[in-house]
């Protein structure tokens, strides 16, 4: 297995460092704050995460990420 092939292949086992990403230093959505809550993404969800998101900012996510 090449580098290259190492970079955008998934298989079995723990999935590399460099293609994980968390917390909330790029930009985020609503769908992001509900995944991230495990909840579905529904109306009512999307419209709690919105609430979040206008009263915590970033905060909403990282409180929500381990």
């Amino acid at each position: 297995m090449n580098a290259e092939s190492e970079k955008t292949t998934l298989g079995p086992g723990p999935t590399p460092d460099h293609l994980l990403h968390a917390g909330s230093e790029g930009e985020f959505s609503a769908e992001d704050v509900v995944l991230a809550s495990g909840r579905d993404i529904t109306p009512k969800n999307l419209a709690w995460a919105e609430r979040r998101m206008a009263e915590k900012g970033r905060a909403c996510l990282d409180e929500l990420l381990p």
